[in-house]
């Protein structure tokens, strides 16, 4: 059953309806919840949304979560305890539950009224991806409540975004390997974005640099970087600025201008020059960080293979107790 069937058959059985989106998920999952949650805050009038850490939502369960909740979880290896038992939450206070996981035998999946079992790999289609899906349930649910105005345009950019990316893998090939190169013994880094990107920002620091490389990591808003962080800039630390295309991106630019003026060690991703432009302006935004997701993950593989650190090395995750 696809997202658009899904939705519809909740509305359907739902005396209410869907009032309220609860987004659920642990580490990268969450990560991939980000966009959603910006997307409803911008475009819904009358419905919720809530983004919570899995082990948040369970110990301190809202209390508007009802028959009227729409609930995702979204669990990659579908067997994270704290998400299971998040679905599980949310079942028992009878909201309605979208899981999504890439393991068919994930004890995830029994907790779910729906199950999307996800595609995974460099050479799937970036719209089957969890980012890219669970975007497509909040668009959906949005529409089928208060009908959003910019569905269709959203839905053409679902089918545009894989050829976006396919051409900016080859444009920042080498740009990356010269990142690696330039930035393997560095031991700190600033992750800075705006808008839809700013939970990117967050999951390039603790996954791909925190949990992936084992090397210090913090994000900052571009629009909280004049608020206190700036004052730590200067010309030996080094500032990773993902730059948006839509409302945000002066936000995003003002930023650049002080990094040039007072920093030295500056890489820029920008969604503009990555041809995001060809999906219609009122709803770009929503795409930058689904782009910066795919490049990234060509930064982060260079870095690893430079730094001669695999990323699939841990030393707790998996191993220890806790």
């Amino acid at each position: 059953m696809n997202v658009k069937n899904i939705i519809r058959e909740i509305q359907a059985n739902r005396e209410e309806g869907i009032k309220d989106l609860y987004l659920v998920a642990c580490g990268g999952s969450l990560v991939d919840m980000y966009l959603s949650e910006y997307f409803f805050k911008s475009e819904a009038k009358q419905m919720r949304v809530s983004l919570y850490t899995s082990n948040e939502f369970v110990h301190a369960v809202p209390k508007a979560l009802g028959s009227h909740s729409l609930v995702v979880v979204c669990s990659h290896g579908g067997n994270t305890k704290e998400s299971v038992e998040a679905a599980k939450t949310a079942q028992e206070h009878g909201a309605a539950t979208i899981t999504l996981t890439h393991n068919e035998t994930g004890a995830l999946i029994e907790y779910g009224d729906y199950n999307i079992l996800y595609k995974w790999g460099e050479e799937t289609d970036v719209k089957d991806n969890p980012m890219a899906i669970i975007f497509n349930i909040a668009v959906e649910a949005l529409h089928s409540t208060e009908c959003y105005d910019g569905y269709e345009k959203v839905i053409k950019g679902l089918e545009q975004v894989n050829t976006i990316i396919a051409k900016a893998r080859v444009q920042v090939a080498e740009r990356a390997k010269a990142f690696a190169k330039k930035y393997q013994h560095e031991n700190m880094f600033y992750v800075l974005s705006s808008g839809a990107s700013y939970g990117h920002a967050y999951g390039f620091s603790i996954c791909s640099l925190m949990e992936m490389q084992w090397v210090h990591a913090s994000a900052i808003h571009s629009g909280e970087y004049f608020h206190g962080p700036f004052e730590v800039t200067d010309k030996e630390t080094p500032y990773i600025l993902l730059m948006n295309e839509g409302r945000t991106r002066a936000l995003d630019e003002r930023a650049l201008t002080f990094l040039k003026q007072y920093g030295e060690k500056i890489e820029v991703v920008d969604c503009k020059e990555l041809g995001i432009n060809t999906i219609d302006d009122e709803v770009v935004e929503f795409f930058n960080p689904i782009v910066f997701y795919s490049i990234l993950s060509i930064y982060r593989a260079e870095l690893a293979e430079i730094r001669k650190h695999p990323l699939e090395t841990r030393r707790y995750m998996g191993k220890v107790a806790y």
